[in-house]
């Protein structure tokens, strides 16, 4: 169940980051050097932005970017710089974080972003 609701938080933080304007290049990129993945990878004019998505279905018990702890944004940070090894030194980028509430199977989705989130703890 935790992971078709995951599932449906990314498709949906997907269309809701188009629809703001990022074009997205990557979904789930893994590196065979490192654990973890990095959930979206888009273009937000020109600064490339590594997104974590965090899907809740309540407000209640813990905040979708609260989720977001000290060992999971260490993975972020490996597995970005993998990325960004295939890119110019100069190419600019962040780490966004997108919560994604869905208190219902009927009822529409919403988002809160945090662009530029820090990837220290």
């Amino acid at each position: 169940m935790r992971q078709r609701t995951g599932q449906k938080g990314e498709e949906e933080a997907y269309f809701y980051l188009r629809g703001l304007g990022y074009l997205i290049v990557a979904r789930n990129f893994r590196s065979p050097r490192c654990r973890g993945e990095i959930d979206l990878i888009g273009w937000d004019k020109d600064v490339l932005c590594f997104v974590e998505v965090k899907t809740r279905t309540s407000h209640y018990v813990k905040s979708a970017e609260a989720a977001v702890d000290h060992h999971k944004r260490h993975e972020l940070a490996l597995v970005a710089r993998e990325y960004l090894r295939k890119l110019p030194s100069s190419c600019q980028w962040r780490c966004d974080i997108v919560s994604v509430y869905c208190d219902g199977p009927d009822a529409r989705p919403r988002f809160e972003l945090f662009r530029n989130a820090s990837l220290a703890a």
